[in-house]
């Protein structure tokens, strides 16, 4: 009775969130169909501007994996790397596909050697640490607000993303000094996971804490290479997005198109929409006009962005997955 009760449960759960991803479609659907309206103008735009948004995006996908490599004390980059292409490209093709993608990844590191706490606390301590990066962008930024003429709402978002940086500082802080903060916490997951009947939970608390200082570990000692990783991640996407608009003819600010950027990437935080589609479509053409490109530029770019940065993960995550399944057929791979 139990489990039938907790599979109906899990069914109207899945349905309402259903719902409310169609609701959400119909409200973004029209800016989506009006970014790929664009699409024929695609051919327009100088071949080597492709080469040249694809360099940079590939560039950012190896910076994440050089992180997780980092904090994983992984010398290989085989299993991250494909672990990390699959894991993403489901996170962007389901709703709330962060969790799933999340998921798919310590699975498949799970199944190449990796402890799974610590794999889950370096996936968790290498996002917030990207994350953080990218709300410090427009921190960067300020020394030249003066300087530029900035729409008022860029400048609120560019206020927003200092203010959630302190956030997560602070958060990330407390996680990484405080046994009983990070003990907490897993108790917590580990309580979910027993009510939903998704894995063994008990004792959760303390084996997090065991794996958070594992990774604190292996971090102190390799800071020097983590934190610029993470730069690169945020930076070489920024500056595909930066290509884009240069491949179109767009003349903005870099500056402003930095604080575009930003508000874009938060967008696609969005759990609603696979990885925020029609959100970030919508919201950064939005927010690229608000910057100074043209309506028609600003679709355009952000339609040769979303190409290399949304669509092609795609069937890379498929042939990532693929490949990593052969190797581990039989056996596992080792953690170094």
């Amino acid at each position: 009775m139990a489990t039938a009760t907790t599979s109906r449960r899990r069914l109207i759960g899945r349905i309402a969130f259903l719902v409310v991803t169609l609701i959400a479609f119909y409200f973004v659907l029209p800016g989506l169909l009006a970014t790929f309206d664009a699409l024929p103008r695609l051919r327009d735009v100088y071949p080597a501007w492709f080469a040249v948004v694809l360099v940079l995006e590939g560039a950012s996908f190896v910076a994440i994996w050089e992180l997780q490599r980092i904090a994983l004390g992984a010398k290989s980059w085989f299993d991250i790397a494909c672990s990390h292409t699959a894991g993403n490209a489901v996170g962007r093709a389901v709703p709330g596909g962060v969790a799933a993608g999340g998921a798919l990844q310590l699975k498949m590191l799970a199944q190449a050697g990796f402890d799974m706490p610590t794999a889950t606390t370096a996936l968790a301590a290498t996002g917030l640490l990207s994350t953080a990066i990218l709300f410090a962008l427009p921190v960067l930024a300020l020394p030249a607000v003066p300087f530029v003429a900035i729409n008022q709402q860029l400048v609120e978002g560019a206020l927003l993303a200092v203010f959630l940086f302190f956030v997560l500082f602070a958060f990330s802080a407390l996680m990484i000094r405080s046994d009983r903060a990070v003990d907490a916490v897993g108790r917590t997951i580990g309580w979910i996971a027993a009510r939903l009947h998704i894995g063994d939970g008990s004792d959760l608390g303390a084996r997090v804490v065991e794996s958070r200082n594992v990774i604190r570990r292996e971090l102190r000692y390799s800071w020097k290479r983590a934190v610029p990783a993470a730069a690169a991640n945020q930076l070489f996407d920024f500056l595909a997005l930066e290509a884009s608009l240069l491949a179109v003819g767009a003349s903005v600010d870099p500056i402003l198109v930095l604080l575009a950027y930003v508000a874009a990437a938060t967008l696609s935080m969005i759990p609603i929409t696979p990885g925020g589609l029609g959100f970030v479509e919508a919201g950064l053409a939005g927010v690229l006009t608000l910057a100074g490109a043209s309506p028609d530029e600003a679709v355009l770019a952000t339609l040769l962005y979303r190409l290399f940065s949304y669509w092609l993960p795609l069937p890379l995550g498929l042939g990532a997955s693929i490949a990593f399944s052969r190797r581990h057929r039989t056996t596992a791979a080792p953690t170094s």
